[in-house]
C-alpha cells in the first residue's frame, strides 16, 4: 500500500512546486511592470522639476532668449516676450490659459502627485518582493523535504 501512495504524494508535490513557480513567474511579471512604472514617474517628476525651475527662472518683465525644442534633440532660437499667461495641457488634448503663479502650483502639485505613485509603487514592490522570497522558500522546503526522504 507504501508503494500506492508514494507516486501519488510524489504527484501532489510536483504539481505543488509547478503552481508556486508559475506564481512566481507571474508575480515576477508584475514586478517587472512596477519597475517600468516606477522609472516612467522617476522621469515625469525630473521633466516636472525641470519645467518649475525653467517657469521660475522666467522674468514677466523683459525679453528671455530660449531655445524651443522641435524634437529629437534639435531646437530653435526663440525669444520669450513679456510673458503673460502660460498654456497648460491638462490632459485628452486640452489645453487652458493659466497665470505664471498658476502654472508653477500646477506643477507643484503634478509632482506631489507623481511622488505619491513612486511611494505606492515602492510598497507594491516591497510586498510583490516578499512574497516572492516565500514562495521561493516554500519551493526550496518542498524540495529539501522530498530529496531527505
Amino acid at each position: 500500500m507504501g508503494k500506492e501512495t508514494d507516486p501519488q504524494d510524489r504527484a501532489a508535490l510536483e504539481q505543488k512546486v509547478a503552481d508556486m513557480v508559475q506564481q512566481s513567474k507571474m508575480l515576477e511579471s508584475y514586478l517587472n511592470d512596477i519597475l517600468t512604472r516606477e522609472s516612467a514617474l522617476s522621469r515625469l517628476i525630473e521633466e516636472a522639476n525641470l519645467a518649475s525651475e525653467a517657469l521660475q527662472a522666467l522674468s514677466g518683465e523683459s525679453d528671455t532668449d530660449s531655445m524651443i525644442p522641435l524634437g529629437i534633440g534639435i531646437y530653435a532660437r526663440s525669444t520669450i516676450g513679456t510673458l503673460g499667461n502660460l498654456l497648460v495641457n491638462i490632459g485628452a488634448g486640452i489645453t487652458v490659459e493659466k497665470s505664471k503663479a498658476s502654472t508653477i502650483d500646477y506643477v507643484e502639485s503634478r509632482i506631489k502627485e507623481f511622488e505619491l505613485g513612486i511611494r505606492q509603487l515602492t510598497l507594491q514592490k516591497q510586498q510583490v518582493t516578499a512574497r516572492l522570497n516565500q514562495i521561493q522558500n516554500e519551493i526550496n522546503a518542498v524540495i529539501q523535504n522530498s530529496t531527505s526522504k
